[in-house]
C-alpha cells in the first residue's frame, strides 16, 4: 500500500471492513469526479516519513480543494501554484519564532525529511467542495494513525492547531510524548492565539531535551 515501514504497522488496518469500503467509495470518486490530491498522492505523507522516523506531527483536517494545491501533505502546496493564507500564516509564525525568513517555496516536503509528518484526517476532498469526504472512514484510519505513533517508545511532539485537531489529544497519552497546541493558522483565528505560540521553537526544545535531534525548519 504505502512501500514501507507503515505496511507493516497498518496491516491490520488495511485489512478491515471499513478500509476495503472507505477505498471502493474513494475509487468510484476519482472516476466520476474530480478529486484532489493526485491518486498516488493520497498516501505521501506516510511515503516522505517513515513510522521509524516519524519524531513530530503537525494534524491537519482535509486537503486543500483547489486546482493542483494538494499533494498529500497536510498545509503544504506545491510551489508552482499560490500560498494559501494559512500556510502564509505559518511562515509569519516561523519567521517570529525562530528567525527563518519566509521562503518562495510553498511545499513543506523538506520537513517531511526531518522527521515531520504532515497528516491530515481526511486524506481526499472533491474540487471545491471542502470536507466533502468527510465521515467516509478516513478518520477512523487516521485515528488510528495517531494511536501507533501514540505506541512509539521514543519521544514524538504532536503539533495541534485548532480545534480540530485538538480534538484527537485524547488518543496521545504516551508520556514519553509532547503536545504543542493553539489556535489554528487561518485568518479567522490566527491572532486569537496562533501568532506568538512558538511551536516550532517549542518542538526543538523538546527535542533536545530528550537528546534528540532538532528538527531544521528551512524550507
Amino acid at each position: 500500500m504505502i512501500g514501507n515501514d507503515w505496511d507493516e504497522v497498518l496491516k491490520e488496518e488495511f485489512e478491515k471492513e471499513y478500509f476495503n469500503k472507505l477505498l471502493q467509495f474513494v475509487e468510484k470518486e476519482y472516476q466520476t469526479k474530480e478529486i484532489y490530491p493526485k491518486k498516488n498522492e493520497i498516501f505521501n505523507a506516510f511515503r516522505y516519513t517513515t513510522y521509524k522516523d516519524v519524531k513530530v506531527v503537525i494534524l491537519g483536517q482535509d486537503p486543500y480543494h483547489g486546482i493542483g494545491q494538494a499533494q498529500g501533505l497536510s498545509f503544504s502546496v506545491r510551489n508552482e501554484v499560490g500560498r494559501p493564507p494559512s500556510l502564509q500564516n505559518i511562515f509569519k509564525e516561523l519567521e517570529s519564532d525562530i528567525g527563518i525568513k519566509i521562503s518562495s517555496n510553498n511545499s513543506l516536503i523538506p520537513w517531511t525529511k526531518e522527521g515531520v509528518l504532515l497528516l491530515n484526517a481526511v486524506l481526499t476532498v472533491e474540487k471545491d467542495k471542502a470536507a466533502s469526504h468527510k465521515d467516509q472512514g478516513w478518520e477512523i484510519f487516521t485515528d488510528s494513525v495517531i494511536k501507533r505513533i501514540n505506541e512509539k517508545n521514543t519521544p514524538v511532539v504532536f503539533i495541534l492547531w485548532g480545534s480540530y485537531a485538538r480534538s484527537k489529544k485524547n488518543f496521545i497519552t504516551n508520556p514519553s510524548h509532547y503536545i504543542v497546541e493553539s489556535p489554528h493558522p487561518s485568518p479567522f483565528s490566527a491572532y486569537n492565539g496562533f501568532f506568538g505560540s512558538k511551536p516550532f521553537s517549542k518542538t526543538n526544545h523538546f527535542l533536545e531535551e530528550k537528546g534528540l535531534k532538532p528538527i531544521s525548519w528551512q524550507i
